[in-house]
């Protein structure tokens, strides 16, 4: 595992933090790491990012530790990932590619696999240029199979080209139905609350504490791809949809993105984003940035200095459970502090009971207290009011035209409003 830390440029986390992170990559696809360490690039080598000499030591290492895989944590263009294999008589792969790997052993809906596969695709025709001799042969064809000449490696392309183009339109389907089922949440009465964080922050975690659920949820980046929702039942609001979703990291491949956003674009249509942050992570205020970077990418966060975001946003500063006696005690009063903040544990539970009430409380802030009179014959509209809406009150209002009225005094949020006015 080779991390480059190249001079002048501007990284989220510092080295050794980079280091951890891809060893925890490497780790949740059962890779064993044999050795890791940090290389200090000056200048970027075209042909093989790192200076001759750096190449030679990490050729000796592998010698050593008998490594039959070279990670490196960063970017590689097609041409070094292919020199660097030559130089070292090795398979290397970069972050992306690692990535990329991860994603394709986890994803387990028919959704999920179409979008690693498309993000694989993507990642790979760039690098159809290796020193495998069969793809250079010309070879004459005919019809569908390519004209005279093609070589082999540009029918590869196309191949992939085409299979892409088949795999963005079952996509565009896969959005456009998530589209309906998210226009039919808002229809339905009851509120959605998403999930979000950095990856190992504890998101599925506190899924599975609310809701009663076993989503899968390890000490592990990327334990969660596929999103997951649950009903839960919050103080003051019947029910409300809780939704899990695939976590952020640092320069996450942009082949991921565009694949993902499908399922990132679940968050957009949430009333209220809880914002899971590993407050026991040295890293927590770079990871920070980085899942605000997203959101602001999703459009959930105004572009420019300052931006507001358009969804409520509340943050829980978990693995609370984690933190020594000095670090609660200095971040306990900024926690307090904020209304948007909320200290919790969801390995253990502490905190959680303050998440829900929170929850309650941003989701009915913006409730009407309104008063209706209904003939008691109406029983349609009766009941919607008590499926719905908090009754506060309920009475006798003497006669009317259809026969005798029943009062109901009752909060309804705007959009609860909205659809009783629609029946």
């Amino acid at each position: 595992m080779v991390c480059p830390d190249i001079r002048g440029t501007n990284y989220d986390l510092d080295a050794r933090s980079r280091l951890a992170e891809a060893e925890g990559l490497a780790l949740a696809i059962g890779i064993e790491i044999a050795e890791s360490f940090v290389l200090p690039v000056r200048e970027v080598r075209p042909n093989l990012l790192f200076g001759s000499g750096q190449v030679e030591n990490i050729a000796t290492a592998c010698e050593q530790n008998e490594a039959e895989l070279v990670v490196v944590d960063g970017s590689l263009t097609p041409i070094q990932q292919r020199n660097l294999e030559e130089k070292l008589s090795r398979k290397v792969i970069d972050r992306t590619g690692l990535i990329l790997e991860i994603f394709g052993e986890r994803a387990d809906t028919a959704e999920g696999r179409l979008q690693v596969e498309l993000a694989h695709l993507d990642y790979q025709q760039s690098r159809l240029v290796r020193s495998w001799t069969h793809l250079e042969r010309q070879r004459g064809g005919f019809g569908f199979l390519g004209g005279p000449g093609e070589t082999q490696i540009e029918a590869d392309r196309r191949m992939i080209r085409q299979r892409m183009g088949r795999l963005r339109r079952d996509l565009e389907q896969v959005r456009k139905t998530r589209t309906l089922h998210r226009d039919r949440r808002e229809r339905a009465p009851w509120p959605v609350i998403a999930l979000v964080g950095y990856t190992n922050a504890g998101k599925s975690t506190l899924f599975n504490r609310l809701t009663g659920s076993d989503v899968m949820a390890e000490d592990l980046l990327f334990a969660t791809l596929d999103p997951t929702m649950r009903a839960i039942a919050l103080p003051g609001v019947e029910k409300a949809i809780l939704s899990d979703t695939v976590g952020f990291i640092s320069d996450l491949p942009t082949q991921l993105v565009a694949a993902f956003r499908a399922t990132l674009e679940e968050v957009t249509g949430a009333d209220v984003i809880c914002h899971i942050r590993d407050m026991a992570n040295p890293n927590a205020a770079a990871q920070k940035a980085q899942v605000l970077q997203v959101l602001t990418d999703l459009d959930v966060i105004e572009k420019g200095e300052g931006g507001e975001s358009t969804i409520p946003i509340l943050e829980i500063w978990n693995k609370w459970d984690a933190l020594s006696e000095d670090a609660r005690a200095e971040l306990e009063p900024l926690a307090n502090s904020d209304p948007d903040v909320v200290a919790a544990s969801a390995l253990d539970g502490t905190g959680v009971g303050d998440v829900l009430a929170r929850l309650s409380e941003m989701l009915t802030e913006k409730a009407l207290v309104k008063t209706f009179e209904l003939p008691t014959s109406d029983g349609r509209r009766i009941a919607w009011l008590h499926a719905h809406g908090d009754v506060l009150e309920e009475s006798d209002a003497g006669q009317g035209v259809d026969g005798p009225l029943r009062k109901f005094v009752v909060r309804l949020n705007p959009k609860e409003l909205g659809q009783f006015e629609s029946l």
